[in-house]
């Protein structure tokens, strides 16, 4: 019996070692039909399951890089977890490789029996053990796959019974284990394979796409496709370095991701994101790709925005890839994905960045063809600029076109050479009428920090907004919150190598040498600008000239009549005083010819070959003397609609003769003294300081000592005035030469009306030598005027002029305290003073007193009348 027993041992054994190799046979040939790497583990199960009872099984790889592992080979179908909540994410979780569990597992030769409520109660158990016995699992065998020896992973086999694993089931899993490791490692290095097949064949899709690729909307998509079959869920944007070097931009992004805060999308899609920044330059200098996880760089202090986008999209890692082309950086691409494929990722970038390059280039050159039509579009609006008012809409245009930016001002150096002035200016920043009147306030010096860097700087000159560049600088009145520019531009205007001036713009990036070739060509335009103004003030000095000459050619100025002897003391002062620059003070009654007397200096000057200015001060209202004087600027007061050139100016290189200088108003007074004493003025609500070469020649009927002492005239402006007086005599004085100015008007008058010359009788020209002529010379020509037109015949016989009594204006007062002596001596020394000394004769007191030459004689000596009396006058 013993031997019979025996003997049935040894054919079960038999049976068993037949039933095992068969098995291990079975299995080596499933292995060679596999074709996906579930069906090793399909089979695997159902081979053993037909000798021992298990309810699943997986296998797991080991993975050195971050020395965890993690599920590899699945038999979903049969697996008792699946329906588990937690079996998704067990399936995509990795275990590390630390824990007592697995390391227990590492640690054995052979497999290893656990019994979960056990070993799941065990501190860092991993997690599916839990999992497993929640759905009835109660034992797992652990075996680990090894490779000459190197452990590559374990298979893990579940049961819901209660017993353990018997010992030939976990001898056959010993044995069978080197072919299940090296049927695993094959399935790897197929899978590698395949891999780098599949990159290649990406790579060269992608290639084969983006080589049609000419347009950014076409990368777009380009690189959308590609970066979907990548991660379908994941997210990118494609950044680029901007001009200035120092910022980054968005290029490309995913249209697809959605986010739920579209403002924030919009603005991180809108920023320029500063290089080193944190984040983006650790890119731009890595040569691999560089994985960083949203919620750690958050939780070290980076307050970018886009990781806040991130955040909000639910994105937990974001892979980083610098784009170079050749050597240079020229952007970089964000990519949301789990699995970092360096190869494809590198061979991506690595096109990318080519076409991104040739894109950009081919972009450049027509924005370069589209920046020279406009420059020569410019050009040509230019040339048929004319006015302040052109230029700054042709400018403004054009440099909205290019750059976006609006002209803040365009400063001019005034003619000190230390002031810029505003001359054209941006009536959104400010308003025009307090920019006139408060001209000095906006106008810059040269010596300020900014005007001088800018005039230093061969190129345009970039400056922040800030408080300071508003107080200091610009000056601009904008409230922050109203604000679309965060940059100040000032480029230098020149011509040739001289200084114009400077224009200062708003906006947010400009190409540098482009605008240096705009401010060229609007200098040029700013020049030619001042130029047309220059030739139509020119053109208007000559109309006012030439309508001043017109008025003047319609009033009398004939030669001087006259030649006794006062008249010879006048020719005399004139000559000497005519050809210097010496201001002269013509002094006498009203209507004695002053104004000859000052175009006869003028015209006996150098200064003949231009046209004498007159002003009469008595003339014009008080509050318009200085306007007419000075000139004055367009919206200086009330009614000044135009610029307006003075009678001062407009008398540059000649003389002005200021007409009853004695009716000018005291602050106007103070002006003409600047004049005379610096030769130079300002216009009315001007700044600008004007030189003048001006020859003055006053007048006045007032006695201007007296009207001094009355504080009614200016002391100093007396004696800037007083330099050359000459004193023009009375008509009264000048009897000799009555005759010759009567018939001087009288032959006047009578060609003015087509008559025959008109002739006085004796006892007419008497009666004119008797008169006192309180108007004089004036009077005396509207005299001979009327008689002309009311005379019948060729001869005047009788004057009806009023009595010697009624003619007090020029006599002196004789009061009720007078004796008739004293009446009579004053009288005779009147009229001696008339006649100059004349007693007898024609002209002669005794004509005029109509007595006797003796008599007079005799009433002389009785009334001890002597020359001193009446030359003495």
């Amino acid at each position: 019996m013993k031997r019979l027993s025996g003997l049935t041992t040894h054919l079960e054994d038999q049976s068993i070692l037949e039933t095992e190799r068969q098995l291990l046979l079975d299995l080596g040939n499933d292995i060679t039909r596999i074709r996906d790497k579930n069906d090793l583990i399909v089979l695997f199960s159902k081979r053993i399951k037909s000798l021992f009872y298990f309810t699943h099984t997986i296998i797991t790889l080991i993975d050195r890089k971050d020395e965890t592992y993690i599920p590899f080979l699945l038999d979903h179908q049969a697996s008792a977890i699946k329906d588990h909540p937690a079996y998704a994410t067990m399936v995509g979780s990795r275990f590390t490789l630390s824990e007592p569990f697995i390391q227990t597992v590492l640690a054995a030769k052979e497999p290893v029996d656990f019994r979960l409520d056990e070993v799941m109660q065990a501190p860092q158990s991993p997690a599916f053990l839990r999992v497993n016995f929640e759905k009835g699992i109660r034992h797992v065998l652990m075996t680990t796959l090894r490779i000459e020896d190197r452990p590559i992973g374990f298979i893990h086999i579940y049961t819901d019974c209660d017993q353990p694993f018997s010992k030939d089931f976990q001898a056959v899993i010993e044995r069978i284990s080197p072919q299940l490791s090296s049927a695993v490692a094959n399935i790897i290095k197929n899978e590698e394979i395949l891999k780098k097949e599949s990159e290649k064949s990406f790579l060269l899709d992608f290639s084969n796409a983006i080589t049609a690729v000419r347009t950014q909307e076409e990368l777009a998509v380009v690189v959308k496709t590609a970066l979907r079959k990548l991660n379908p869920d994941g997210g990118y944007v494609i950044r680029k370095i901007n001009p200035d070097g120092i910022t980054m931009s968005a290029y490309l992004h995913d249209t697809g991701s959605s986010t739920f805060d579209k403002a924030l999308l919009e603005r991180v899609l809108a920023e320029k994101y500063p290089i080193n920044d944190g984040l983006q330059n650790r890119v731009l200098d890595s040569f691999i790709p560089l994985l960083f996880t949203v919620e750690r760089e958050l939780d070290r202090g980076y307050s970018l925005s886009y990781l806040d986008l991130w955040k909000n999209m639910g994105f937990k890692t974001m892979v980083g890839l610098a784009l170079r082309n050749g050597n240079t950086n020229i952007g970089l691409l964000w990519l949301s994905i789990d699995e970092i494929n360096i190869p494809i990722l590198q061979g991506l970038c690595s096109q990318v960045a080519i076409a991104m390059g040739n894109i950009m280039a081919n972009e450049d050159i027509l924005r370069r063809q589209a920046e020279q039509a406009l420059m020569l579009a410019f050009s040509n609006e230019l040339t048929g600029v004319k006015t302040k008012a052109d230029l700054d809409y042709v400018t403004s245009q054009t440099l909205q076109s290019l750059f976006n930016t609006r002209i803040a001002v365009l400063y001019l150096l005034a003619e000190d050479q230390v002031t810029l002035r505003p001359f054209l200016f941006d009536k959104q920043f400010f308003d025009e009428q307090e920019m006139q009147e408060r001209i000095d306030f906006y106008s810059l010096k040269v010596s300020e920090t900014h005007v001088k860097q800018v005039f230093e700087s061969t190129q345009p000159l970039l400056l922040e907004i800030d408080e300071h560049v508003e107080a200091k600088c610009l000056k601009l009145s904008i409230q922050r919150e109203q604000r679309k520019y965060k940059n100040v531009y000032a480029a230098a205007l020149r011509l040739g190598e001289q200084d114009l001036g400077m224009l200062w713009m708003l906006g947010e990036q400009i190409n540098g040498p482009l605008l240096e070739a705009i401010c060229a060509q609007i200098s040029t335009a700013v020049s030619n600008v001042l130029a047309g103004e220059q030739i139509l003030h020119l053109k208007k000095q000559l109309e006012d000239e030439n309508d001043y000459l017109k008025e003047q050619l319609r009033t009398n100025f004939d030669e001087i009549v006259g030649s006794g002897q006062a008249m010879q003391e006048v020719y005399r002062l004139i000559s000497l005083v005519a050809p210097s620059n010496t201001t002269v003070l013509l002094l006498g009654e009203t209507g004695t010819g002053k104004e000859l007397i000052a175009k006869a200096i003028h015209n006996a000057s150098s200064r003949k070959g231009k046209l004498m200015i007159k002003v009469n001060c008595a003339a014009l209202p008080p509050n318009l003397v200085e306007s007419e004087l000075f000139g004055h600027e367009r919206g200086a007061f009330t009614g000044a609609v135009e610029r307006r050139i003075g009678k001062f100016e407009l008398a540059h290189n000649s003389t002005i003769f200021l007409d009853e200088i004695g009716e000018m108003p005291l602050e106007t007074q103070v002006k003409l003294l600047r004049v005379l004493q610096e030769k130079e003025m300002e216009r009315v609500g001007g700044k600008a300081t004007i030189k003048l070469n001006v020859r003055v020649i006053a007048a006045t009927n007032r006695n201007l000592e007296a009207e001094v002492k009355a504080g009614r005239f200016r002391s100093d402006l007396y004696y800037r005035l007083n330099v050359f007086p000459i004193h023009l005599p009375a008509l009264r004085d000048r009897v000799e030469d009555m005759k010759s100015l009567a018939d001087f008007f009288l032959s006047k008058y009578s060609k003015n009306v087509g008559k025959k010359p008109i002739k006085l009788s004796e006892n007419a020209l008497r009666q004119l030598q008797a008169y006192l002529w309180p108007g004089n010379v004036r009077e005396l020509e509207h005299l001979m005027e009327r008689s002309v037109l009311l005379n019948p015949d060729h001869l005047i016989r009788q004057f009806f002029l009023p009595s010697i009594s009624e003619n007090t204006a020029e006599t002196p007062a004789l009061g009720s305290d007078l004796s008739l002596e004293e009446v009579e001596r004053t009288y005779i020394i009147q009229v001696l003073r008339r006649c100059q000394g004349k007693i007898s004769g024609i002209g002669g007191a005794a004509e005029i007193l109509g007595i006797p030459g003796n008599t007079v004689h005799s009433k002389m000596k009785k009334l001890r009348i002597t020359k001193a009396d009446y030359f003495g006058h």
